[in-house]
């Protein structure tokens, strides 16, 4: 919590509006993704707990996404929350679990956009970013902003000898950039760095701009990207000529209607 704390108030210091935090930076990730050890699991936090309050405190005017194991209904999540020292502006249960994660975590069930300081956002964790479908959505309700937080490791099944070759890490900056630019929103990644348990991961935060272009970049190293830009102004100008989201053609995608029939 304190290194959190002094991220945060460090972010505050140099100007930054928005502060994107990896997944499980509070309290952990699993060790395993193919056999987590379910008894030495991540301690669980209340949204309205004291851990998510003090993270409200230090953020102030910061607009601040962080990842932690939450508790709701005896279920374990994945989660994250978008918060500001008004409070909690957003939150997302990750939806899509690879492996044996599912022996963790139960699943979300939903992407919802929701505006801040900074604009309308969404949030994503993880796997999540895999899929399509979850950005879209996200772009579909108005997010113009894009958090996507990661605990993404190297390949459990095929690991490289050295990170940026492994297939992992060029999946990773390949999603960042196709989510980005697919929908023309501002993507930022953020994912942790170093081992827990038998995962090394990839580190490779970036923002990336609404056509797919990488602003700012760290390697696997702990480390911020950071970059200054107008999010309205730059996903204006990606949708001036090309707007992707109004130039669907929905009626063509019948296998991704609804169990009522309607579009998603």
């Amino acid at each position: 919590m304190l290194k959190i704390v002094t991220i945060i108030e460090s972010a505050k210091r140099d100007g930054l509006d928005l502060l994107v935090l990896p997944d499980a930076s509070l309290g952990g990730y699993i060790d395993s993704l193919r056999n987590p050890d379910v008894a030495e699991l991540p301690p669980t936090l209340d949204i309205d707990g004291p851990e998510i309050a003090a993270i409200m405190a230090a953020a102030g005017d910061l607009t601040v996404c962080i990842g932690y194991t939450e508790l709701s209904n005896g279920l374990r999540y994945n989660a994250a929350a978008c918060i500001t020292g008004d409070g909690v502006l957003g939150s997302h249960r990750k939806v899509h679990q690879p492996l044996g994660e599912s022996l963790a975590y139960a699943a979300g069930d939903r992407f919802d956009a929701f505006d801040t300081p900074v604009g309308r956002m969404g949030m994503l964790i993880d796997y999540d970013k895999t899929f399509p479908e979850s950005a879209r959505t996200l772009a579909l309700g108005g997010a113009r902003i894009i958090a996507a937080l990661s605990a993404w490791p190297a390949s459990v099944t095929d690991r490289a000898s050295s990170l940026p070759n492994d297939r992992q890490s060029r999946l990773f900056d390949l999603y960042d950039a196709a989510r980005a630019a697919e929908n023309q929103v501002v993507l930022v990644s953020s994912n942790q760095t170093g081992v827990m348990g038998s995962l090394r991961f990839l580190g490779q935060a970036k923002i990336v701009g609404p056509g797919g272009d990488v602003l700012a970049k760290t390697r696997d190293k702990g480390g911020l990207a950071v970059c200054d830009i107008d999010v309205d102004a730059e996903v204006d100008r990606a949708r001036r000529v090309l707007h992707h989201l109004e130039e669907r053609r929905v009626d063509t995608y019948p296998n991704l209607l609804d169990e009522k029939g309607s579009s998603n």
